[in-house]
Order: structure tokens, then sequence, then C-alpha cells
């Protein structure tokens, strides 16, 4: 999925053109930019390998943006790849061996590099707060080989990504309501519930530029956080861990007001009163959205039913298995 970044794309996709021992085909879906990415690419990517364009008039979001690629998909694997990443030239081929002879694996993650600081882990597959907040495994630590095993993990991040076609099939693709950010983690855990299972493929390596999108600094990226995290919860999690969704949340939060004091995390990056009343005006906006969007996200809960292979108590367990500790989270 593309919008507006064709100098990022463009890199994007030329590290697809080199994937080597692997058979694929090239989707780009462009979201109504108007910097010139779709020309770019109908110019630029017309050769031995053509890239398949589609083109939306309007920023229709990550979510359907990607299901309008995984539709058009030929493919018995579908893989994602943000335009703000790329890819070593094994990443394609190292993925799809995750899935040989492993029919209950639907999802495989990438090793996810910070492509300004390529020494340090960006994201190494996904790990949960019992709040709903999600964050990349290892993320912002030094890479000294920690996460070198291939190994299960939560789910996968959506930068980087490969997914089963057959699973897709079954469960349905990015739940549309969510737009942009947390979509990943709802597909994951909702392809958890049914009962797919993830693995982590270290040798699947992609440097990705952090928050080239809307930007960390960004007031809508933290309400689109905020209210997919209350979202998600609501969907998917137990009553077990819902009902305690407010002390939880509320926990996070002062993690964070302590972790600002010393200059760190989410919080430190809105500094001085006007950045903090920035941060909390985009949070109270993300909570009140999620709240008009409840009746419609509780339908689709009862709807998870159908799908249903793990208990609710053995999806508390999934989530606690795979909680990100509180002094990381903030």
């Amino acid at each position: 999925m593309n919008w507006n970044r064709a100098d990022l794309l463009r890199a994007c996709l030329a590290s697809l053109m080199r994937q080597e021992r692997v058979s694929f085909e090239i989707i780009v879906v462009d979201n109504g930019s108007c910097d010139g990415s779709v020309d770019m690419v109908r110019n630029e990517f017309t050769g031995s390998r053509p890239v398949r364009l589609i083109v939306n008039r309007e920023n229709a979001g990550f979510c359907a943006a990607n299901n309008q690629g995984i539709a058009a998909a030929r493919g018995e694997w579908i893989a994602l790849l943000n335009n703000d990443a790329e890819a070593e030239p094994g990443w394609l081929a190292a993925l799809e061996r995750a899935f040989e002879g492993r029919p209950d694996i639907g999802m495989a993650a990438s090793k996810i590099l910070v492509y300004e600081d390529p020494q340090r882990i960006d994201k190494a597959g996904h790990l949960i707060y019992p709040d709903g907040q999600n964050r990349g495994r290892g993320s912002g630590v030094l890479d000294r080989g920690q996460y070198d095993r291939l190994e299960e993990c939560l789910w996968p991040d959506g930068c980087a990504a490969m997914y089963r076609k057959e699973m897709l099939d079954r469960i349905g693709g990015f739940d549309e309501d969510f737009f942009a950010y947390g979509d990943d983690a709802e597909l994951g855990l909702r392809a958890r519930i049914a009962g797919w299972r993830c693995l982590y493929v270290p040798d699947a390596v992609v440097k990705h530029h952090r928050g080239a999108t809307l930007g960390l600094q960004s007031a809508r990226r933290l309400e689109l956080i905020e209210r997919n995290r209350v979202l998600l919860a609501v969907k998917l999690f137990p009553w077990s861990l819902l009902w305690l969704n407010g002390v939880f949340y509320i926990a996070r939060l002062l993690a964070g007001i302590l972790a600002a004091r010393r200059g760190e995390g989410e919080t430190a990056r809105f500094p001085g009163l006007k950045g903090k009343w920035t941060l909390a005006k985009a949070l109270i906006s993300g909570d009140l959205q999620a709240m008009r969007m409840l009746p419609r996200i509780w339908r689709k809960r009862a709807g998870i039913q159908k799908l249903r292979k793990l208990s609710p108590a053995e999806v508390r367990r999934l989530i606690l298995q795979y909680r990100i500790p509180l002094r990381e989270l903030a």
C-alpha cells in the first residue's frame, strides 16, 4: 500500500526486484497519492517483472488497501511490505520456508531493523499489554543476535509479514473499521483465536523507516492508536481481561508519565504543556471515537464465535504469555 511516498516506494519496489529463489507477483495499491507515485510506478517498473497497479481515488486506509491487494493476489501466500521498508534479497524465500510442513502456521513475522540505524531492532514479532496496546518485540534495542532464532511469536507486524491465503479466506482480511494502526494486531489475534499460529523468521530481514507515514509526533497517529486499542480489546479480549481494561490503562498512563520525566517514551516526544495538551486531546479524541463505534464492534465480537478454536481462558493465557512489561512499554 502506498500513499504519497514516491521516493520510498521506488526503493521498496527495487528491493523486491532483487528477491532470490522465489516466484512471486508484485501488487501496488495506491491510496490516492498526489506526488507522482502512480506515474513513477508506471514509468519505471514495466520491465521483466511488471508491477500490477491498483489506483484508488482517495485514501481508503491501510486496511482497505491491503484487502484490495489480497483480493487481487493469485498466490498461496500473501506477503505485505510497507512502502517505507526495504527487504533483503532473501526475505520472501525465508518467509515462505516457514510454512513448509507446518499446516497450522498461518502467519510469519520478519526481523525488522531500523533503516537509519540497522544495528537496532524495530520489531521482531509483536507483544501486547493487557489493555490492548501492542508494540514490536525488542523495539529500539541493539541487535546482538538475541532475536536470531526461529521461534513462535504472537503475530507479525504488518509492515513486513506473510500470511497463508487459506487462513485469510477463512477468517477474513483486515478489519476496515481500524483504518490504520493496530490493524495487524487485530488480524493476528483473530487468527490466533481461530487456531492459527505464527512463526518469527530471523532470516527474513527488512529495514524500516520508522514513522514515515504520519510521523512519530503526529497527534492523528496517537488518536488512531488509542481508538484502535479500545476496539481491539472490545472485539477480541476475553471478559476476564476486558473488565480490567481501565485498570491496566491507568497503570500504563502513569508509567508513561514517569518515563517522560526521565526523557523517555512516547510522552517525551510531546514536550512542554502544549505538547502534553496535544497528547491528551489525541487520547481523549481516540476514546470518544471508539465509544461511538462500539455498537458495530460489539456485533463483530459476537461473530468471532464462529471462528473460535481457543477458549477465552486460552486466549487470556496467550495474551499474558506475550505480555509486554510495563516498564518496557512506557
